[in-house]
């Protein structure tokens, strides 16, 4: 049994799906923080379970070629990034090996992911940030494995407008002594920091608020104005629950919009608050050329897209199909989606507000039936519910867009159940230097 605070020689295996180190020590698993593969190091227990322990590298005996130097001075402060004491090469490895594992391990399938489709660029990528605001005033980012905030002026996957708002809330925040929530008691007003950016430079941000209003929003108006550039909307989201989440269930504007439109795929989008859109722009677009290139789409067919969100893929989809029928449960968001499809001409497309649980079984109960069907769940994946009424509905093909592999592997079984078997795979980076990693799986009836 390994004993905590001593010191054990050992060989880097792996990696672990949050970007650890993997090593064997006496037979027990060994998760080592800030490790890469194929070193042999020092390793500092840290804390024994009972099949697992945790460490960190104590000493380096024989380094990695992919071994870098961190270029954050919050890395390992900050649970945001996983990656920075490696390459970006070593990265793409080690997240192409966890859909694989995933998709074996988890989903019984032999499919092989082809390739992951690496980024152009590792900085400045994310057009969505949410800073939580911890109730001493820091405005920042979560320790790992923690609600603890710690306060960041500058992050290096973030745009620089995100990083000019959270500076300038924290002067409001000091300025005018303004409450900030405190997630233990419930109590306090300013929660979450929420920026949204487009690929021309512009923003829109968004204060989430444990109340109906802020003190001296004239003045924190005017600050974000003139701190910000770029910015075209000052929202107010109401949030009053209990806990951690960020979205509210009521938004005010406090000045200009209370939307950003992006372009994406050559086409339109318009954007509210509450819609989901992919945070790296320029990833998505090649993550949604391969999500087309699997549905393999010659124009006549129908194709049912659950989860649509502001209606990215449907409306991408719809350029190669016949019709595409979007349902998603955010109501802001189909109304975006609906006016996205009215912008950009698209015409053979329809919308669904409902979950995708009751959408797909009321479809399958009016037989309904698509040729393909397209799913872009949240990292929870797919309930029993929607792999069986997807099913139900005999696409020939169904397109599994995930960001999680554990729960993309966990449905992969669940649609094999069902008679549909994973044929193709493809990894997509679109968190650089996260552990986080996107794929595309391409399922395909056949005998049960």
């Amino acid at each position: 049994m390994l004993k905590k605070n001593q010191v054990y020689r050992a060989v880097i295996e792996g990696y672990s799906s949050e970007g650890l180190g993997i090593a064997r020590i006496d037979g027990q698993v060994v998760f080592v923080h800030r490790a890469v593969r194929g070193e042999d190091c020092d390793v500092l227990i840290l804390k024994v379970l009972k099949n697992t322990a945790f460490g960190k590298v104590a000493a380096i005996h024989a380094p990695s070629p992919h071994r870098t130097e961190p270029d954050c001075p919050y890395y390992g402060k900050c649970g945001g990034c996983d990656f920075r004491h490696m390459d970006y090469a070593e990265e793409l490895w080690a997240k192409r090996q966890r859909v694989q594992d995933a998709l074996r391990r988890l989903g019984g399938s032999d499919v092989e992911v082809e390739e992951i489709i690496g980024a152009d660029t590792t900085e400045r990528y994310r057009n969505k940030s949410q800073y939580p605001v911890a109730a001493d005033g820091n405005v920042g980012f979560y320790r790992a494995r923690t609600h603890q905030v710690t306060d960041i002026d500058r992050c290096l996957i973030q745009k620089s407008a995100a990083d000019l708002a959270a500076e300038a809330v924290r002067r409001y925040i000091r300025q005018f002594d303004v409450p900030c929530y405190d997630e233990n008691t419930g109590r306090g007003l300013l929660r979450h920091l929420y920026v949204r950016s487009n690929v021309r430079g512009e923003c829109l941000i968004c204060l989430l608020v444990n109340g109906e209003r802020l003190p001296r929003e004239p003045e924190l108006v005017e600050l974000l104005r003139r701190e910000v550039p770029g910015v075209v909307g000052i929202v107010l989201g109401v949030n009053t629950r209990k806990g951690n989440a960020i979205l509210g269930d009521r938004y005010r504007t406090l000045w200009g919009e209370d939307t950003i439109t992006d372009t994406l795929c050559g086409l339109q989008f318009r954007l509210s608050v509450p819609s989901f859109y992919q945070v790296n722009h320029d990833q998505a677009e090649r993550l949604y050329k391969k999500a087309v290139e699997f549905a393999a789409l010659t124009g006549t067919e129908t194709v049912l897209d659950l989860y649509c969100g502001a209606g990215t893929i449907t409306q991408v989809m719809a350029r190669h199909a016949r019709e595409v029928i979007g349902a998603e449960i955010v109501p802001e968001a189909i109304e975006d989606a609906r006016e996205n499809a009215r912008r950009n001409g698209i015409d053979n497309v329809r919308f669904f507000c409902g979950d995708a649980a009751a959408v797909a079984a009321d479809f399958a109960a009016k037989d309904l039936r698509p040729d393909v069907i397209c799913v872009d769940p949240p990292r929870k994946g797919l309930t029993p519910e929607v792999v069986e009424a997807a099913a139900s509905m005999e696409p020939e093909r169904i397109v599994y867009v995930s960001c999680d592999p554990a729960t993309l592997g966990r449905d992969v079984k669940r649609f094999a159940d069902c008679g549909y078997r994973a044929v193709r795979a493809a990894a997509v980076d679109l968190f650089p230097r996260t552990a986080n990693v996107e794929s595309v799986v391409l399922l395909e009836r056949g005998n049960r």
